[in-house]
């Protein structure tokens, strides 16, 4: 079941990452983009690395986060892959 959200690009789908929060139209969580803006990579320079996105895209997804941000940090902890399972060499 698709469920609208009140921004204009984020919606979250039950059989899409288990309705995580997700730009419509694509996979691409709203966490994804949080955390590529948390890395320091500009709004603006998003769309370079992520073709399939406009920057409207990008800016509501940034947007969703201001407005949700305990439900977006939740799902980023909940994917982040633990120190000890991370090759040395990739560090």
């Amino acid at each position: 079941m698709i469920q609208a959200t009140k921004h204009r690009y984020v919606i979250s789908d039950e059989n899409i990452l288990s309705g995580e929060p997700i730009i419509e139209g694509t996979r691409t969580p709203v966490r994804a983009i949080v955390e590529m803006w948390r890395q320091g990579v500009l709004p603006e320079e998003i769309p370079s690395q992520l073709p399939h996105l406009t920057l409207a895209q990008v800016f509501d997804a940034l947007s969703y986060y201001s407005d949700h941000q305990e439900q977006i940090n939740a799902h980023i902890e909940r994917n982040r892959i633990p120190d000890e399972l991370i090759d040395p060499l990739v560090k």
